[in-house]
């Protein structure tokens, strides 16, 4: 059994509404050091074998929206 990470944030030239949300509200509570925030998901997969080209197609097809998003792999050993 191999465990697949997928990390997914927004391409860098987007806004994410989300994270200025959480920033905005983190500077209201007083976490002034707290500059900017960006929000991403994180996907953990049990596969039977790691195949990259198989897993970047589950990311390309559903896992992620590659238009407006980027993602890396990673194989925890």
């Amino acid at each position: 059994m191999v465990t697949v990470r997928v990390f997914i944030d927004l391409k860098p030239s987007l806004l994410d509404s989300a994270g200025r949300t959480v920033a905005d509200s983190l500077k209201g509570l007083h976490y002034d050091e707290v500059k900017s925030v960006r929000i991403g998901k994180t996907v953990t997969l049990q596969l039977e074998k790691y195949d990259e080209i198989r897993v970047r197609a589950m990311c390309d097809q559903l896992l992620a929206n590659p238009v407006i998003e980027d993602y890396r792999i990673e194989v925890v050993e």
